[in-house]
């Protein structure tokens, strides 16, 4: 089965990495053919406006910076390679770097990535330094520090690509990152020669960054002091289990303290570790990493679990140890509500930004509590969502189910429907065997699929603009009907 809007954006990324190329896409599957055309004259600049568009630019950068070389300018062994790099900075948190290699997403990086990224911060660097920006005493601004709100896209072309790692997305060819290398610190630096105005710009951003991740440290360093003894501060106290063995313990993340206090009652005390927080975490992509790492319930969250998080690509840099974790389960339990989606879609954006490997390692669920209690007699039916169908509809089926005729035929015999809005609605026996006991419950794996669409979806639908918000709500809300409370 194709899907539509892989092969759609696959098109259109193809559209955007060879300027001036026309593609024309039809879906021929349904009634009324769909058809989508692509072409972009401006090629990666056009690319780098579309990921940039939903951003509020760095003053004086509406226009991207574009820098294009081939090798042949250089001679020698490797005349056959070229390269183009289009890069915009915006006033947000995130980074959104893309590189290709003979149009091939190199989700991985490589040695093209390689040589843009140590060009870029030496010759913001050694200009910073040049127009005394950075005095003497003040330390250069980290890799991390100039990338900050940036977005690029390197795309180079070359015969013999050499591609490394289990999904062959990583490039290796070494000519590559002198070539990007060279291209990208004459580029640069003849751009920010002629642009003073946005050169400053873009090196104050960056000793924006450099303050505030020096507050972000000092407030993981404060975080990793805690001891969980000292944790009467946290916004929900810690029930943590007895069991000493990540792989056999669970975390429960919890909204609220009266579900919490269900949690801790219903829960196996050996195995189940419970955590609630009162009230909603930061949406950490709207907000810089010191204000993330300064927040108690982030805190809360980052001594419990126990890796540290990572801040940074270089993996060398990260903070992040996933051999600390204490619990091999890490389950977010939500009401089954859209305040409930609102914080589980908070918490998740939150693991994605700074313990993505957790994500990765197949350690985040999501519990899946019931929506309504049946009650027949002494038996309770629970019905839960499907994420397809709304909530009368799901109701009217399971009533069918469970509920039997009265022996004359006239009708059902006498029930009681209990919607459960809440999970502190359900008593501890009710909440254990509906949503904690591993016999019973329903639990959804975090996975992702495609890093790059999850990254841009991330960026996009939790970022500082609310319109792809709106349109997005608009074109899934049925899809959504069941969290109506």
């Amino acid at each position: 089965m194709f899907d539509h809007d892989t092969i759609s954006d696959r098109m259109q990324e193809m559209a955007f990495l060879n300027k001036g190329l026309k593609i024309v896409f039809t879906d021929e599957r349904e009634l009324e053919p769909r058809v989508e055309e692509y072409r972009y004259d401006g090629g990666i600049n056009d690319f780098v406006k579309y990921l940039n568009e939903d951003n509020d630019i760095l003053p004086g950068l509406s226009k991207p910076i574009y820098i294009e070389k081939k090798a042949t300018e250089e001679g020698g062994k490797d005349a056959n390679g070229e390269v183009e790099v289009a890069m915009q900075w915006n006033t947000g948190y995130s980074e959104n770097v893309m590189a290709f290699a003979n149009n091939i997403n190199t989700i991985d990086g490589g040695t093209h990535l390689e040589g843009f990224r140590q060009a870029l911060t030496r010759t913001l660097n050694d200009y910073a330094r040049k127009q005394g920006i950075l005095k003497e005493k003040d330390s250069n601004l980290s890799g991390d520090d100039v990338r900050e709100g940036l977005t690029a896209v390197i795309s180079v072309k070359l015969s013999n690509p050499q591609f490394e790692g289990q999904t062959k997305t990583k490039l290796g060819n070494s000519e590559m990152r002198n070539l990007v290398q060279s291209a990208v610190s004459d580029g640069l630096s003849d751009y920010l020669e002629e642009h003073p105005n946005q050169g400053k710009a873009i090196i104050n951003k960056g000793i924006q960054a450099q303050r505030a991740r020096t507050a972000a440290r000092k407030a993981r360093e404060a975080t990793r002091r805690k001891s969980l003894l000292e944790s009467a501060s946290l916004p929900g106290k810690l029930a943590d289990c007895s069991v000493r063995e990540p792989e056999l313990t669970e975390l429960f993340i919890v909204e609220g303290d009266s579900a919490g206090g269900s949690a801790k009652d219903g829960r196996r005390r050996d195995i189940q570790a419970i955590l609630p927080l009162r009230g909603k975490i930061l949406n950490v992509e709207r907000v810089g990493d010191h204000r993330a790492f300064s927040s108690e319930t982030i805190q809360s969250l980052i001594t419990a679990i126990g890796t540290g998080v990572t801040t940074s690509d270089d993996a060398e840099k990260s903070e992040f140890d996933i051999t600390k974790a204490r619990y091999h389960k890490i389950i977010i339990m939500t009401d089954a509500d859209v305040d409930g989606a609102h914080i589980r879609i908070l918490l998740l954006t939150f693991f994605y930004k700074y313990m993505r490997p957790l994500i990765d390692a197949g350690y985040i669920y999501v519990a899946c509590p019931p929506i309504f209690g049946i009650k027949v007699g002494k038996k309770i039916f629970y019905v839960y969502p499907d994420g397809k169908n709304p909530e009368d509809e799901i109701l009217a089926k399971a009533i069918e189910a469970n509920v039997p005729d009265k022996p004359d035929g006239t009708g059902k015999v006498k029930y009681n429907v209990q919607r459960y809005k809440g999970l502190g609605e359900m008593d501890p026996a009710q909440l254990a065997s509906t949503t904690m006991d591993p016999k019973s419950r329903i639990l959804q794996q975090v996975t992702i699929e495609d890093a790059e669409l999850a990254g841009r979806a991330v960026r996009k639908l939790m970022g500082s603009h609310v319109e792809d918000r709106r349109e997005y709500i608009e074109m899934h809300a049925n899809d959504a009907r069941y969290l109506d409370a």
